[in-house]
Formats: C-alpha cells, structure tokens, sequence
C-alpha cells in the first residue's frame, strides 16, 4: 500500500542485514526501564459521523470573539473561492519547480505573484515567497550587508514591529553583524538622529516600516537620499495591502522591499502559516535570496514559464551563499494570488477605504467617551495607539467578557487598536458602549 511500504518481507530482509532476528532483538539494547510496556491511551474507534460531533462540541469551547487587534496579524475578509482552489491537488502537493515540463501550473502561479508584489511595491523584481515578514526584514538585512560588502551596521527604527527587530537581531548575532536602533519622537522615527547616524559612512542598511508599528503613516521624504548619499540602502518593511492606496516603497527611494503579505486574505489561523515577501531593484538582483520565477516561450513558440534565477546555496559554493533559504512557501503565495486576482485593484481600495475610515470613526468615538486619548497626534492608517484612563488589563479583560478582542496591549495604559474591512459601525458602537461603562 502507498503510505504502508513495509512488508512482512521487506522487515525480515532488513532485520538479517543488521544481523538479527526479530524486532525485539533489534531494540534489545534499550534499557527496560526506558521501554513503553503498556497500552496507548487511546480512545476507542468512531464513526465519521460520532467523530464530527465529537469536534462540533470541543469547537464550542472556543470563544468567537469580534476582532480589534492587529499588532502585525489583522482580520481581513477572505473570498470563499480561494479555499476550494487551493485544496487541489496539484496545488496543495506542489513542492519545487525543477522540472519545468511538470510544474507550469507551480511555475505560473509563482510568476504571477511575483507580478502582484512588484506592482504593489514598485519594485523591480520579488522572489517566489518567503516564511514570514520577520524572516523576509531578516533576509533583507543580510542583502544590504552582502552589497555593502565592507560594511556590517544596520539601523533599524524603534518604530518597527518588535517582534521584527527581536528576530532581525537574532539573525543578526549570528552573522557578525551589528544593529543599531535609530530612536522615535512622537511616535515617528528620529530623523535627525537617523542623519546623524548615517554620517559616520559605515551603515550598510537602513530598516524603515510603512505604516508603523503604532499604525503611523511616516513621512519619508528625503530618507533615500539621506542613506544613498552615504553609500547605505534603504529597506522599507511595508503592508502590502496598505500599498493598493499608500505610497509605495519605490516611490519613496527604497532599494529593497519586504514584509509580510498576512493582510492580503490569509486568516489569523492561530498565528500562521502566512508568507513574506523580498523584493528589490534590478541593480541587486544577484543579491536576491531564494528562486525568481520568468517567462519564455517552448520549442513550439508557446509562452512557457521557468526558474530564471536561483541564487540558493544548492549551486554555488555554500561559503559564498547569501542564505541558507532553500524552499518557499509558494501554497500561501498562492493563496494571496487568488486574493490579488479576485479582489483586483478596486476592490483592494475599496478594502483600505473601509479600513481606514472604521478605524477613524472608532478612534473619535472612543475619544469621546472622556475614557481615553488618542497617545500620538500623526496620520494614521487603520490602527492607532489609544492610551485609557482604565488600566488596559480590565479594559480588554471587560471587552473580552462580552465577545470584543479589544486589541494589543502595549503598556499598562496604552491600547493598540486595528480596524479592517470585516468590522461593521454595530461592532465598533457595541465596542465604546463597552469601555465609556468600565
């Protein structure tokens, strides 16, 4: 059988090349009181039907909670076409794309998400996916300091995610290389400091988020030049789908894209599986982790689509690799192609629109109830940092009582609040009916 290979010859023959008789005789040498001598504690066999109301119930335990949180993972609505797609076959056991003469459908659906991302970013080119948007900021670090060569400082601003600058100082410990955290004022990156930072000529990179890590729109003007002028590139970790109406990193002078695609359809699911995504100009191509995925025509003159460019340790000498990624999470680059696909470019607006209109009402709302204030005075896009008169514990433990996740503590007294696309005004006055009562 397919998933049960092993034989009753199969097991003698291997068992007489080890030179013993039995199974038991193989595992003789484990000592008694390591070995497990009892039965399983395993429940007794059901039917379908017994083990689908067996999950209904233990479902029922879960508490379905409204949500206002955000902090880097936001409840956006997902097509319900997306799902019966992905559940294919050739989708959902598609590993790597070697054989071009079997893969074209892996092979399109990687091109046409390479497409999306650089029409969203403004880049030049995108690898075929990455884990996460930790591990993709990560990644771009280790770009900036293989193109500066001689160079191993990054400054990353005190306005990204923290659970970014946690796992790019990870890496960053282990590669030699030194982070350096550019302060914030007012809840926006210290330009004057970033400057003054800069001017010492020995920053390979420098780390900016758009929006923030408060949910700040940032004003980057000058920063390019800022950083190019002292021979140093410009890394802009944005939300991608903040990007269908923001600024785009390419607009802005960025020289590597990146970030997390989580807010392009894929549900919050327990904290993943999500997907990242790397993207640069054409200038640093070669510096690019990971497989770019091009189009070409076959021998009939066909449009066909190959793996253009490779830069995994697989095929050059491991000492010169730039990382050690050898795979990608192309399932969920597919998942946010569809997303891209069906959604299309209104409705991706569209989407931001509600998004960042829900956020603003429910911030002048919970404003007016006397019992918080809004803790920066900046643009914000659809998250925004409160702080509450109430110590934020009891504020979330009441909302969490009647059914709201209220969002992310990020101080005993300040609240970070996300509204998206999937939140109605009934939610949102339900949510400061609950905090103007505490």
């Amino acid at each position: 059988m397919k998933y049960f290979p092993h034989t009753q010859d199969d097991i003698q023959q291997m068992l007489a090349v080890a030179g013993v008789g039995s199974l038991d005789e193989l595992y003789g040498e484990i000592p008694q009181q390591l070995q497990f001598d009892r039965e399983f504690a395993l429940p007794e066999a059901m039917s379908e039907v017994e083990i689908r109301r067996f999950f209904e119930e233990l479902g029922k335990k879960n508490s379905q909670l409204v949500c206002f949180a955000g902090a880097g993972v936001e409840d956006h609505y997902s097509p319900s076409v997306i799902a019966p797609l992905l559940s294919r076959g050739e989708f959902l056991t598609a590993y790597t794309p070697y054989q071009p003469e079997i893969s074209q459908g892996t092979l399109q659906y990687i091109f046409e998400y390479q497409s999306m991302i650089c029409e969203l970013t403004g880049m030049d080119v995108t690898n075929a996916s990455m884990y996460d948007g930790t591990t993709a900021t990560a990644e771009a670090m280790m770009m900036c300091v293989s193109i500066a060569k001689k160079r191993n400082k990054i400054l990353i601003s005190a306005t990204m995610d923290p659970k970014v600058r946690r796992v790019v100082e990870s890496y960053a410990g282990y590669q030699g290389v030194i982070v350096e955290t550019v302060p914030e004022k007012d809840g926006v990156t210290d330009l004057a400091v970033l400057e003054q930072k800069l001017a010492a000529n020995d920053v390979a990179g420098v780390i900016l988020a758009q929006p923030n890590f408060y949910g700040i729109v940032e004003d980057y003007t000058g920063v390019a030049d800022m950083c190019h002028a002292a021979k140093a590139m410009f890394v802009m970790n944005a939300k991608p789908s903040a990007l269908a109406v923001l600024k785009s990193p390419a607009e802005w002078g960025a020289d590597i894209a990146c970030g997390d695609a989580q807010s392009l359809g894929i549900p919050m699911c327990y904290g993943g599986p999500y997907v990242g995504f790397l993207a640069c100009m054409n200038a640093n191509v070669r510096k690019l982790p990971g497989r770019i995925v091009g189009a070409t025509t076959d021998v009939d003159g066909k449009r066909a689509f190959v793996l253009t460019l490779q830069a995994r340790e697989q095929h050059i000498r491991r000492e010169k690799a730039n990382s050690n990624i050898c795979s990608n999470q192309s399932l969920m680059a597919l998942y946010v192609t569809v997303y891209m696909s069906v959604m299309g470019q209104q409705g991706l607006t569209e989407a931001c629109s509600l998004s960042y209109s829900g956020a603003h009402y429910l911030a002048q709302q919970l404003v007016a109830t006397d019992k918080c204030a809004m803790v920066y005075d900046k643009p914000f896009f659809n998250e925004f940092a409160i702080r509450t008169s109430v110590p934020v514990a009891k504020v979330l433990e009441t909302l969490a009582a009647n059914g709201i996740l209220g969002g992310v503590r990020i101080a005993d007294d300040m609240l970070l609040v996300c509204v998206t696309e999937q939140r109605t005004k009934a939610e949102m006055d339900r949510m400061v009916e609950i905090v103007n009562a505490l």
